[in-house]
């Protein structure tokens, strides 16, 4: 069975074509920094690497490219469409209608666009995905795996907030959770390496990309989660504002932005990019401070402080820590943002290993802190794309 992976975020396609059950991958790819206008495709077939720059001014032209390269590029993956089996889509924000991965018909639809106002980044961008795959594969099954799931056993101490009950009740006001495949994957992953089961370990995973988010794992469950209602509650993000006192939206709709103005503000021109004035891109940032330019030092120095909050806070609810553990695009590659933190972990027991710090790149997983570490720090390589293949191929199955 081929499954078509298709992973539409806010400023990325990730694709994957899997050969299940064996988990092959005939091919893989992204492209990068859509909407930009600097758009990138990076696209491997075995060994052979395409990369290219390509106009990508929206995840739907994005996933264009994506289909071109597949099909008719220098190194096609299948002959034809028609080899693809079943096509499985990340979608951000289910609410606690869509908790579980589900074939997509018109309900499912509707649900996900309910729900866009919660994750405008990502909801539109996964239907616009989702359109054009429905386009292009008409014929074949097509499987919506939500970020929601990993979140649904949250207990009500976690998933509620304190505001009036009517709001919970009549508005669905709680806290859902996202990146839910990647914590998912990555706890499964940090166990195996660990030499445990995922119902054996307790972990405080981070997935750090333009999106963000730390989750508090006992026992292999996910029991809190730093992302809330929507996507905009946490950690700093790349343009997204993350934990903020709601008398901050008050005073600039008081001084007489619109709503849609504030949330704009709060979704696009907020975070790394907000604080730098510069760039919403790690990479980025670490060179112009590297320069000196003191904005880019602060932007990084925040995701940093942000995020060591986050593991203290969590260490207090949980049972004894086996790791902390990060992954996505900065927990991956970001030598010098995993330095600092753990500087600024120091108190809890980090003690960095530069030279497994440096190491641990290129899709490496590994300890990122010394044997003698109090607190361990990994690094460990997520894998949405498989965790959606996985997904799909059992939706598919349970239905014939």
């Amino acid at each position: 069975m081929k499954i078509f992976v298709v992973n539409c975020g806010s400023s990325s396609v990730k694709y994957n074509v899997f050969e299940m059950p064996a988990e092959s991958v005939l091919a893989r790819g992204v492209v990068e920094r859509v909407g930009t206008g600097e758009a990138h495709l990076t696209h491997e077939v075995g060994p052979d690497r395409e990369e290219r720059p390509v106009e990508a001014a929206d995840p739907e032209q994005g996933l264009r490219v994506v289909i071109e390269a597949l099909t008719a590029g220098r190194s096609p993956a299948i002959d034809s469409l028609e080899a693809i089996d079943a096509v499985g889509h990340r979608v951000v924000h289910g609410g606690e209608e869509m908790s579980d991965s589900v074939r997509i018909d018109a309900s499912v639809l509707e649900v996900v666009r309910r729900y866009a106002p919660l994750a405008p980044l990502h909801n539109p961008a996964n239907l616009a995905g989702i359109a054009a795959a429905r386009r292009v594969l008409p014929e074949a099954p097509h499987v919506a795996v939500f970020d929601t799931a990993f979140f649904a056993a949250l207990g009500p101490e976690a998933y509620r907030y304190a505001v009036p009950a009517e709001w919970y009740a009549q508005h669905g006001v709680r806290r859902y959770g996202f990146h839910g495949t990647s914590h998912r994957y990555v706890t499964a992953r940090a166990a195996e390496l660990l030499g445990k089961t995922p119902g054996e370990v307790n972990l405080i995973t981070a997935h750090l990309g333009n999106g963000c988010s730390m989750t508090a794992v006992a026992g292999g469950r996910a029991v809190d989660h730093s992302l809330g209602m929507s996507t905009l509650e946490g950690l700093m993000m790349g343009t997204r504002c993350g934990d903020l006192d709601p008398g901050v939206v008050l005073h600039m709709l008081r001084a007489g932005l619109s709503g849609d103005a504030v949330a704009d503000a709060l979704s696009r021109r907020s975070g790394l990019l907000g604080v730098s004035g510069v760039s919403n891109d790690m990479r980025d940032l670490v060179a112009r401070a590297a320069e000196g330019h003191e904005a880019a030092d602060l932007a990084i120095e925040m995701f940093v402080y942000r995020m060591a909050k986050y593991v203290g806070a969590y260490t207090a609810i949980l049972p004894p820590l086996d790791a902390v553990v990060l992954t996505g695009g900065i927990g991956e590659n970001s030598v010098p943002v995993r330095s600092r933190l753990c500087r600024r972990l120091a108190g809890l027991g980090a003690i960095c290993d530069e030279a497994r710090n440096a190491a641990a790149t290129a899709g490496r997983a590994g300890a990122i802190t010394t044997d003698a570490s109090p607190l361990s720090v990994w690094v460990v390589p997520t894998d949405e794309e498989l965790m959606i293949a996985r997904d799909t191929a059992a939706v598919v199955a349970a239905a014939r």
